[in-house]
């Protein structure tokens, strides 16, 4: 792992507004939790971190407070030595856009605001360096991703990064992101190997002779 990346990041760690406790009172937090936007926000119950309370569940109220709601905390966390990618990963999974840091003996540290971290992937060469990207699909069963890496690296270029973009009724949607190189001979040795080409390029041969097809016929039908 990259160190100074992995201190950078952790110098995006949050420490204010303090986290709330089971005694804090939702008309001292509702304005602020309608005025933020957090879908969730830390809890701590004698200097530890208990779960997350959603900011929806906070409405105003003469009488509640968060320990009211403490068994529908989320624990919704990272530890401190996180990378960039697993802190993204876990604001997928968890579809929230705050995340609590914990150190390994589960020290509540600060927390992690989405919008922070965003920046992180938009520096990776994925996507940054110039090059080209292909999308396939293919039964989630039969894509490899050290096949998908051969293909790249035999037509002559260097993979920057793979990852499932889409996973459904059983097929995988793969976006592919390689140096520069034959667009036309990458996308016909994918379909050698089985796979579906789903992005559009002008530089397929196959398409543009289907296509090439399909309009000699129309014009055909059409005399």
């Amino acid at each position: 792992m990259n160190f100074t990346v992995m201190k950078s990041i952790q110098n995006l760690i949050k420490h204010k507004p303090k986290p709330f406790t089971f005694a804090t009172k939702f008309n001292d937090i509702v304005e602020f939790i309608e005025d933020s936007e957090y879908s969730h926000f830390p809890v701590l119950e004698q200097d530890i971190y208990v779960g997350s309370i959603a900011a929806l569940d906070i409405q105003p109220s003469e009488t509640k407070t968060v320990g009211d709601y403490r068994y529908a905390l989320l624990p919704y966390f990272v530890r401190k030595d996180a990378s960039w990618f697993e802190v993204l990963e876990k604001f997928a999974q968890f579809d929230c856009n705050i995340l609590a840091v914990l150190t390994e003996n589960n020290q509540y540290i600060g927390y992690y605001f989405q919008e922070d971290i965003l920046p992180f992937l938009n520096s990776t060469p994925f996507m940054k360096d110039a090059g080209l990207a292909v999308v396939v699909q293919k039964h989630y069963l039969d894509y490899s991703i050290s096949e998908i890496a051969q293909i790249v690296e035999t037509n002559n270029c260097k993979l920057l990064g793979v990852f499932v973009s889409e996973m459904k009724n059983q097929t995988a949607q793969i976006t592919i992101k390689a140096s520069a190189g034959n667009i036309n001979e990458i996308i016909q040795t994918f379909r050698r190997f089985g796979y579906e080409i789903i992005s559009e390029h002008n530089q397929d041969s196959y398409l543009n002779e289907l296509k090439d097809r399909s309009a000699y016929l129309d014009k055909f039908l059409n005399i």
